[in-house]
């Protein structure tokens, strides 16, 4: 686009401010800034503005008819042991018949962890320190294998953190999955504005952009192509998990099947909370539809209610694994289909009268963002699956303390522990559950334990020594 007409249209939204610098900048800030401007959607801007900036803040969360879900139990908790069966084995027709794609939100950097560089490249497991991109390359790996079938995989990156990682899958041989079936794409960002609804700029070349979160994937994956080049494979299912949980199964043919067989448009996991104050999104039925709650949204007196038996009566917790149809996320991303748009407020680095990056000491901006299962009260026969939180939830998100590495790896190796021993090796336990040893077992030996004990090389294994790992067929 010309500048004078950016110029227009900009001045003609109210937002001219935003070429305040643009005498001073040189070609490369002209180049960044007018690209980012260009890609501004003026439209959503003025409604998000009006809608979430200018218009009084709603009141609060509407609770009306909310309820506890119902969800298809694992069969240790009353779940129908042939039910489960049937949904394996439909998982595992669609996993050979290369209907199905890994998709893994994976934009953050591992600030949090103390970590230079993408969240999804840091070194976790207990021996090997494989990162987190390494153990879902070896699951997706195995899971290839075990159904003889392609199954690519689809990456969201940031535009901090995209160059980066592209980078450490093309050093690392793309962990043997071949390059043709990893696929890389950004998410999506949306300008942050001040309380009258002003484009904010961080510098004088650029404006203050933010992620517009996990629920901004679904456009995304429309956007960049990825829905087309799914439909041209044949897929029409898609595994969604975020890069900070090793304990995710990738592949989880049970999930699969039960989705498929329930004709579900949008499914999802659960674990039952551990304590009332956790802080996890909570699964709810409000009316006919599945919905989730943020923790923050759930009021203090609910977080404490109990059932007949003991349990939590709201403790069915969002652990972000979901399964998608394509055409779906198609309906969903496309324009007029777009998830619902949040607030929030925020400190906001901006550029001052003297072209300098400031942060001040209070919020001063606000910032959009969309979740990704504000989708569930949208899609057809949502389905909601209880799993085991030993096997599938043990976040990395903390430098320390809870959902930090150290938990994680602790995790890891129960995991391993349990699986050694169902398949007839013995494990020498210390405290806590925790083997006496470090050792690993790589996913390469099987992507879940149905897997694990399926092949017959891992019966009757050495019992692990310090420092142990059992990689591949070793």
């Amino acid at each position: 686009m010309d500048v004078a007409d950016l110029r227009r249209e900009f001045a003609e939204a109210g937002q001219e401010h935003v070429f305040r610098f643009w005498e001073e900048l040189d070609g490369a800030g002209r180049e960044c800034l007018r690209g980012q401007l260009e890609a501004v959607d003026l439209d959503e801007l003025r409604s998000l503005v009006e809608t979430l900036v200018l218009s009084e803040p709603s009141a609060a969360e509407d609770l009306s008819a909310v309820e506890p879900p119902t969800f298809t139990a694992l069969p240790g908790h009353g779940g129908d042991e042939q039910g489960w069966r049937e949904a394996r084995a439909a998982g595992e027709e669609a996993l050979r018949a290369g209907r199905v794609a890994a998709f893994t939100v994976a934009g953050g950097q591992g600030t949090r962890l103390g970590f230079d560089g993408p969240k999804g490249t840091f070194p976790l497991t207990p021996v090997r320190r494989a990162s987190l991109f390494q153990v879902f390359a070896e699951k997706i790996l195995s899971a290839r294998e075990t159904y003889g079938t392609e199954l690519p995989w689809w990456i969201m990156t940031s535009p901090a953190n995209h160059a980066a990682t592209v980078a450490f899958f093309e050093e690392n041989g793309f962990f043997g999955l071949g390059s043709g079936d990893v696929h890389f794409f950004p998410q999506g960002m949306l300008p942050a504005v001040d309380p009258d609804g002003k484009l904010l700029l961080e510098s004088p070349s650029s404006l203050a952009l933010s992620p517009d979160g996990h629920g901004g994937s679904l456009r995304a994956l429309l956007r960049s192509g990825a829905t087309a080049a799914m439909a041209e494979r044949g897929i029409d299912t898609i595994s969604y998990f975020q890069v900070d949980n090793p304990l995710e199964n990738t592949m989880d043919p049970a999930f699969l099947g039960f989705h498929l067989l329930g004709g579900s448009e949008m499914s999802s996991k659960m674990v039952a909370k551990t304590d009332p104050e956790e802080k996890v999104g909570i699964f709810v039925r409000q009316g006919d539809h599945l919905r989730v709650l943020e923790y923050s949204d759930l009021p203090e007196e609910w977080m404490r209610l109990r059932d007949p038996d003991g349990s939590l009566r709201f403790r069915a917790a969002n652990i972000a694994i979901h399964v998608l149809d394509r055409a779906f996320v198609e309906r969903m991303g496309a324009k007029g289909g777009d998830l619902p748009v949040h607030r929030a407020v925020k400190r906001i680095g901006v550029v001052d009268e003297e072209g300098r990056t400031v942060t001040p000491e209070e919020p001063n901006g606000i910032k959009f963002e969309m979740f990704v299962f504000d989708a569930l009260p949208r899609a057809r026969n949502p389905l909601l699956l209880e799993t085991s939180r030993a096997e599938n939830f043990s976040p990395v998100k903390n430098a320390e303390g809870r959902d930090s590495p150290r938990t994680a790896r602790e995790d890891l190796l129960r995991q391993y522990t349990r699986w050694l021993r169902a398949a007839g090796t013995g494990v020498p336990l210390g405290a806590e559950g925790l083997p006496t040893v470090n050792f690993e077992i790589s996913p390469l030996r099987g992507f879940d334990e149905h897997a694990f004990l399926a092949r017959p090389a891992n019966h009757h294994l050495p019992s692990p020594a310090e420092g142990t790992v059992y990689d591949g067929e070793s």
